[in-house]
């Protein structure tokens, strides 16, 4: 299938990356399920992209992406890159570390300096939660993904994950996923929610208490008739696993966290540990994700996480091609093919 296939395949009614009018991709909540189905079925083309001799195609050229980094990363900022160069774009990586931000120079000013220098899209991860909605606010004409903020989003990360289920179940529909581990600083759980709860999931989160945010814990997401009203909350996940579609593993961000959150590492991985006993009461041939880095050993067993069931690095091949689509729906030529 070409993109302009997938486009076409598409309801007109499309008002944003179909006609072009979003410039943004801040997080999953102001995506309709259409526009979401839309990034997965482009998803399709750039993966059969992927799987050719010569992987490199046009639709970007003449286009500039800067991916602006503030924290360390591998998985995100590589993709994106290699998604930006199959797509023929011109990619300029740019990291705090060495930049003018050492300086004392604010985000908003290096914002604007690459817009000035002609970005026609910029990349951002930040450890500050807001601040890719801060750049979007400023920006009037180079547009902004966020590549995760603090513990707020990672939209493209939830994309993957809701594509790579769905090429192993079909549907994302009346499903079974349940997110165990740092639920309280996971912007991927986020993201994730609200993806798979649009898209008909029912979704579980497990984690101990003070690993889940107060509003989960006192019933806040059940008020009212949105996507989240669904979402479930279980701290043992014993109880939790039994029957689910897919396991999602979440790393323990010591990082994140002050203090006080947990008694030991030891204590945690006894309780919450993704390993073969407990994946045993999920569904026969349920699917484990995680989107890494892993800490083998405590939020997940390496025997899981190498396993059969592991999609782990599967999540990681079809990060390039999601990110591709991203980039393609949002500045891309809106007649162009994936062809050559």
């Amino acid at each position: 299938m070409t993109v302009s296939q997938a486009r076409n395949a598409a309801d007109v009614a499309l008002p944003s990356l179909v006609s072009g009018t979003r410039r943004h991709v801040l997080d999953l909540d102001d995506f309709s399920l259409q526009e979401m189905e839309l990034v997965l079925t482009t998803t399709d083309a750039m993966k059969e992209v992927l799987g050719r001799e010569v992987k490199k195609v046009p639709p970007l050229r003449g286009k500039v992406i800067v991916t602006l980094f503030y924290e360390a990363s591998t998985r995100t900022r590589v993709s994106f890159e290699e998604a930006g160069k199959l797509l023929s774009a011109d990619v300029i990586n740019v990291s705090s570390s060495g930049s003018s931000v050492e300086k004392g120079e604010t985000l908003l000013n290096t914002a604007r300096t690459l817009q000035a220098t002609g970005a026609d899209l910029i990349v951002v991860r930040h450890p500050h939660s807001g601040a890719p909605n801060f750049m979007a606010r400023h920006l009037e004409r180079s547009g902004v993904v966020n590549a995760g903020d603090g513990w707020h989003a990672h939209p493209s990360q939830a994309l993957l994950d809701m594509y790579t289920i769905k090429q192993h179940l079909g549907h994302l529909k009346d499903i079974k996923v349940v997110i165990v581990g740092d639920i309280l600083h996971s912007r991927v759980a986020r993201s994730n929610l609200w993806g798979l709860t649009a898209a008909g999931a029912r979704v579980v989160l497990c984690a101990p208490p003070t690993l889940l945010p107060r509003w989960f814990l006192d019933g806040g997401h059940r008020q009212g008739n949105g996507p989240l009203a669904s979402v479930e909350v279980d701290s043992n996940l014993d109880r939790a696993i039994e029957g689910a579609d897919v396991v999602m593993a979440l790393r323990l961000q010591m990082e994140r966290q002050q203090a006080g959150l947990l008694p030991t590492l030891r204590e945690y991985s006894k309780m919450y540990q993704v390993n073969q006993q407990r994946l045993a009461r999920a569904r026969p041939g349920a699917l484990v994700l995680h989107p890494g880095p892993m800490n083998e050993g405590v939020e997940i067993s390496s025997q899981v996480a190498h396993g059969a069931q592991s999609l782990v690095e599967e999540q990681v091949y079809h990060g390039v091609a999601v990110r591709m689509a991203l980039l393609y729906l949002l500045i891309g030529s809106k007649q162009g093919e994936v062809k050559e």
